[in-house]
């Protein structure tokens, strides 16, 4: 039997090295177990970590033993009780083992898949590890670099504007108690010396003349010491930080109208929390812009966006027209690489998708980056469906996906955001 002893160098953290080598090796199953449970997971533990399950066959480490080797003489016995086209009878059942290939238990339990719980971060990781925005550019990267002064500590150089006067103080406190330390305590100690000599009786006029002036001259030594120094100031710093020039914003479009039962609103809400998370996670130099509609439309929170309730008609343009509003007034296109998502099930007045599709092709998708649009119904497609099929055919940058139920949404969500063979910046 050979032994094997890995000498390798570990860290510290000898366990968080084998789970991350765990989690490499065993990738290929974590993911697909992920995908299975996002779907059954509720909306509010969406950004929690997850139990995952791996099967046991897939487990199987690799043994190393010594074969036989040399040549071997093996004689094999022949088949005394079957001839050809016997038919072999089914072997009995024996008590306490079944058809598996397991072990049965005596305690009712048997042995199962292994479960392995994964924090939020590595959840995260893992599920969006291979997405990204599609078609996001660098904006004015060669025409300008933006700077932000910030804070950066203290110096001992600068303008007298930028004198912090705690900090020189507190300098300054600490440089006198650094330098007469040793002449204060020798002070005490000839003050203590001194007060014994007066309260004794006899003559000591010349020993108390003595220290008298020996701490007369240890008061004036420590009175040179300046209260305040040029070693002791100290300046706010200041540096200049560069900001990215490439910014991006991602507007999310729901339709909460009565057409739109509670199970609709669910898909709904559990596409946009993904791409929510998503987008804050692999983009820290981004804006959200959360706007819900029915009749009407209006910019929301992400709160109210994600759990306000409301009914009524459906007028999809209105919340294409707000979005071009807020793109005219915050979001210029020549700044920012501008996104669009829609979710809704397809019911909209028959005279206003027309509407919603001129909004699309005239006022957003010529200045917007990516635009996709997810209808969420068991139903044939409405007239909202075929209207934006016409931009689908005309525009690359729009994107279209039909998502039937819970088990939709994590695929629909790939295959938008999937990573392409050629990412700009």
């Amino acid at each position: 039997m050979a032994n094997f002893i890995d000498r390798r160098l570990n860290g510290k953290n000898k366990s968080m090295v084998n789970r991350q080598r765990f989690l490499r090796r065993y990738k290929t199953q974590i993911k697909k177990s992920l995908a299975d449970a996002i779907n059954k997971r509720g909306i509010t533990d969406i950004e929690s970590g997850e139990s995952v399950n791996i099967p046991k066959k897939d487990l199987s480490e690799p043994v190393f033993h010594h074969g036989e080797g040399g040549e071997r003489n093996r004689i094999h016995p022949g088949n005394d009780q079957f001839a050809p086209g016997d038919r072999i009878p089914r072997p009995k059942n024996q008590q306490g083992q079944g058809s598996g290939q397991g072990e049965a238990s005596n305690t009712g339990e048997g042995e199962e898949d292994f479960v392995f719980s994964i924090s939020k971060e590595e959840y995260l990781n893992l599920l969006f590890e291979d997405l990204a925005l599609p078609n996001l550019e660098k904006k004015q990267l060669d025409k300008l670099i933006e700077y932000k002064t910030v804070r950066a500590g203290y110096c001992a150089d600068g303008v007298p504007a930028n004198i912090d006067i705690v900090k020189s103080l507190q300098g300054s406190i600490a440089r006198r108690i650094a330098m007469t330390a040793s002449k204060r305590k020798q002070l005490k100690a000839l003050e203590a010396e001194l007060a014994t000599l007066e309260q004794a009786k006899g003559e000591h006029f010349s020993q108390i003349k003595q220290l008298k002036a020996q701490i007369k001259a240890l008061k004036e030594k420590i009175a040179k010491v300046p209260f305040i120094d040029t070693f002791d100031l100290r300046f706010r710093n200041y540096a200049k930080q560069a900001i990215p020039s490439s910014k991006a914003v991602m507007f999310c479009l729901m339709d909460v109208s009565g057409s739109m039962d509670q199970a609709t609103k669910d898909i709904a809400k559990r596409f946009y929390i993904l791409l929510y998370l998503f987008l804050t996670r692999t983009y820290k130099m981004i804006d959200v812009v959360f706007i819900r509609h029915h009749t009407q439309a209006k910019e929301v929170d992400e709160q109210e966006f994600f759990y306000s309730r409301e009914t009524g008609g459906t007028i999809a343009s209105s919340a294409l027209a707000l979005m071009s509003k807020i793109m005219d007034e915050r979001y210029s296109d020549s700044d920012w690489n501008i996104y669009g998502a829609q979710a809704s099930d397809g019911d909209n007045w028959s005279d206003d998708s027309p509407h919603c599709r001129e909004l699309l092709s005239t006022k957003i998708l010529p200045r917007a980056r990516y635009f996709s649009y997810i209808e969420i119904t068991q139903r044939a497609h409405q007239s909202l469906w075929y209207e934006y099929s016409k931009l689908a055919k005309q525009c690359r940058y729009f994107a279209m996906q039909h998502i039937r139920n819970v088990e939709d949404i994590y695929p629909v969500f790939r295959e938008l955001f999937k990573k392409g063979t050629e990412q700009a910046a």
